[in-house]
């Protein structure tokens, strides 16, 4: 059996260290939700006008003095066209957009209240990688009001009528449908109101814009994907164990159960230094002394440098767990393996 208990030193040797891009960047929609739930009535109010033309959009989002990439950002969120879509739009666009106008310009055909239309890109395809950063959708570029420039502009119309193009199978563009929902001011309102309950569903709570959160969810996501359904996995669960004080069990960031064996895990990622490493270095002798008497086992999850300036900290809990992992996808199939192995 490989031996899953490693020390600081072989941990520290698969750690990420820093949050992880997919995890910042979904931090950044989340963080951004509670803005574009207070603005969305401005915003639909804005596409119920657009009646006139395809791009009359444009005006009115000028009219309205309404944050470009704002309006963008929301576009973004109700077509779930994120990072990834994204990058691969930039990265193949001159493979899907193949056809040009009288000077060379890459041009989109599409089709709006039933009648055909083109739109020529005006700075498509871009240098380097398309993504929220460049588009002043990201955190940071939206702490700034901007107003629509030419990249900005292509964007919107490949989010508003992608879907009605001929390329709308390739890099996910059958999404943008939105563009063809303009003039029907019911059917408009319902569908972003929809998603957005959705979406605030998702990221409710104090804690939905936490790193944290997010890095728990996503492992614990990933360990139901991978696992199958033979295993019982519950995020923010516990274990009644004999022994212990609170009669509603140990607390674990993830339980994991089949046929009666029970895995423990708990997880600390921290980029800057804190207590809360300490706190779980004290309970992890007590934590697994428990564990081995009811017959289960711990496992942990430690990444991130403020974690790893507490060096005897990690290490009291690396002596204290029967598996000790980083944060990454290699590191959770070695999570994985450990399952398997503990509670077959």
């Amino acid at each position: 059996m490989p031996n899953y208990a490693r020390d600081i030193k072989t941990l520290q040797s698969y750690a990420a260290m820093w949050w992880p891009t997919n995890l910042k960047d979904k931090n950044a929609t989340v963080s951004i939700i509670p803005r574009l739930l207070e603005t969305q009535d401005d915003f639909i109010s804005i596409l119920q006008l657009s009646k006139k033309n395809p791009t009359q959009i444009f005006d009115l989002v000028e009219a309205a003095k309404f944050p470009a990439n704002l309006f963008l950002k929301h576009l973004v969120v109700i077509s779930d066209y994120g990072g990834e879509p994204m990058k691969k739009l930039g990265k193949s666009f001159t493979n899907i957009f193949t056809k040009k106008d009288q000077t060379g310009k890459p041009i989109m055909d599409y089709v709006w209240r039933g009648r055909n239309y083109q739109y020529v890109f005006e700075s498509m395809p871009v240098k380097g990688i398309l993504d929220n950063k460049k588009l002043n959708i990201d955190g940071e570029g939206l702490q700034s009001e901007k107003p629509f420039d030419s990249l900005k502009r292509d964007m919107t119309m490949i989010l508003l009528y992608a879907s009605t193009s001929e390329v709308s199978d390739y890099a996910g563009l059958d999404v943008c449908i939105l563009g063809s929902l303009l003039g029907d001011e019911i059917a408009l309102e319902h569908h972003i109101k929809q998603i957005y309950i959705v979406v605030s569903r998702i990221t409710g709570g104090a804690n939905a814009n936490s790193l944290g959160q997010l890095a728990q969810r996503y492992i614990v996501e990933y360990l139901k994907e991978k696992l199958g359904s033979e295993f019982e996995i519950t995020s923010n669960g516990s274990i009644i164990l004999p022994g212990y004080a609170k009669k509603t069990g140990i607390p674990f960031d993830i339980v994991v159960t089949k046929a009666g064996k029970k895995v423990g895990i708990e997880i600390s990622f921290q980029v800057t230094t804190n207590s809360t490493i300490e706190r779980k270095a004290a309970q992890a002798s007590e934590r697994q002394t428990l564990m081995k008497n009811a017959g289960y086992k711990i496992a942990y999850v430690i990444d991130g440098a403020g974690n790893f300036e507490r060096s005897a900290a990690i290490s009291q809990i690396c002596l204290y767990s029967d598996c000790t992992i980083a944060y990454s996808d290699s590191e959770f199939d070695v999570l994985i393996d450990f399952l398997h192995e503990s509670l077959s």
